[in-house]
């Protein structure tokens, strides 16, 4: 049966798991790259109060430039470590083909940059980087300072969840690239255009920057991540980037077979909930036709069969109210939660008496993958502690590779009554 399984790209860290699989009654799923295919592209961006499309990406031309483009661009472009893989094996492939150091958004990211824009290491040589916070689910934003050319002072770039950039600003570059302050106009711009995006669910990534004081900040000052109170602050916003990542083929049928053989899929998610329940509607967990709880309302909450639950709501929950989330509704997405609310979840999951498959692959999704009845670890995108601590490894990394392996699992379970 393991070596069946292998050959199915699952891979059995633990002979026993066979038969929990059989009798698993819900798949805690992450969304990207295990309901998606991981391959982000650049699909549009917002700036200079507009929405516009990414050029496709079969072409190499530069967008023509604006001040608000290029202020978007330069944030870009700077606010990355990500860099093509060396070898001229690589580097000779078109640029949409080539294998990136780092994951699938800051790929897309770099591949978008050097498409329309140029070169981005001559980006990054021209602004010297001296400090940099990097991206943490608790931040929920990536930022770095950088000298800049010619001149005296340091460019301060940032990018993250948009709802918690804007928060960081007091001012916006308008349609003639000039600062203004923050406006109630602006906001509803910013809300109608990232409402927009997030309901073609494509990951949307908020980006702002600050050109700091040299009177404050001269030459040589010691930036200090523990005191980012003194710089993070009075960002300007800059504009948006949405990244499409496409819903793996095999993904919807997967989800249908689980639901006929009862199998519960709840989506968990980092992601924005309006790109989370575009997604979810798009593979099945949210059915054809199945209205959501904030679709209908509270007055109508009978209707709703399925909901969207936000992290910050979650963390205002007490587990009981969990617990009748997850009974009360048949179809459910976690969005914007942390790996210390999946743990919840799962806890949640086993509370109500399910047996709970759940998915991960960084470092912090290693409790719930350990306290999970059956832990999937990612095969290409996982870590080493969450391999380790898993029960089984996917190694496509698919979606359709776990409900396999539960049917294999079922399959020995009914041999194993026959004998």
């Amino acid at each position: 049966t393991a070596q069946s399984l292998k050959s199915k790209n699952c891979l059995l860290q633990k002979l026993e798991a066979v038969e929990t699989l059989g009798s698993t009654s819900v798949i805690c799923s992450d969304k990207t790259g295990t309901l998606t295919e991981n391959r982000m592209t650049v699909a549009h961006m917002w700036y200079e109060s507009a929405i516009h499309d990414a050029i496709p990406h079969t072409e190499r031309r530069r967008r023509p430039s604006s001040k608000g483009w290029d202020a978007l661009a330069l944030v870009v472009g700077l606010c990355s470590r990500t860099t093509f893989k060396d070898g001229p094996e690589n580097m000779n492939k078109k640029i949409i083909d080539r294998t990136c150091n780092g994951d699938a958004s800051e790929a897309g990211l770099l591949k978008c940059y050097e498409l329309e824009v140029g070169s981005v290491m001559e980006c990054r040589n021209s602004y010297p980087k001296i400090f940099e916070i990097p991206f943490n689910s608790t931040n929920k934003y990536q930022l770095s300072i950088h000298k800049q050319p010619k001149k005296d002072g340091y460019l301060l770039v940032i990018k993250g969840a948009p709802e918690k950039i804007v928060e960081l600003c007091s001012h916006y570059l308008d349609n003639h690239g000039k600062e203004v302050p923050r406006d109630s106009a602006f906001m509803d711009q910013f809300n109608a255009a990232y409402t927009q995006l997030g309901n073609h669910g494509e990951r949307v990534l908020g980006f702002a920057h600050k050109y700091l004081d040299v009177k404050l900040f001269p030459c040589d000052y010691p930036f200090d991540p523990d005191h980012a109170d003194c710089f993070l602050n009075d960002l300007c916003y800059v504009g948006l980037v949405s990244l499409l990542d496409p819903p793996r083929a095999a993904v919807p049928r997967a989800v249908q077979v689980c639901r006929v053989a009862g199998i519960k899929v709840i989506m968990v998610t980092g992601d924005h909930p309006l790109t989370a329940k575009a997604i979810g509607r798009k593979v099945g967990i949210i059915s054809p036709g199945v209205s959501t709880l904030d679709e209908v309302g509270n007055a109508n909450a009978h209707e709703a069969r399925a909901i969207v639950v936000h992290g910050s709501d979650l963390a205002k929950k007490q587990d009981e109210e969990l617990d009748e989330i997850l009974v009360t509704y048949p179809e459910i997405i976690f969005a914007r939660t942390s790996p210390t609310q999946k743990l919840r979840i799962v806890e949640g999951c086993q509370r109500v008496g399910w047996v709970v498959a759940v998915t991960g692959d960084g470092v912090n999704d290693a409790p719930a993958l350990r306290k999970a009845n059956i832990g999937v670890a990612m095969g290409i995108t996982g870590t080493e502690v969450a391999k380790q601590v898993s029960d089984m490894i996917l190694l496509d990394d698919n979606f359709a590779s776990i409900v396999t392996a539960v049917e294999e699992g079922r399959l020995l379970f009914d041999n194993l009554k026959k004998t």
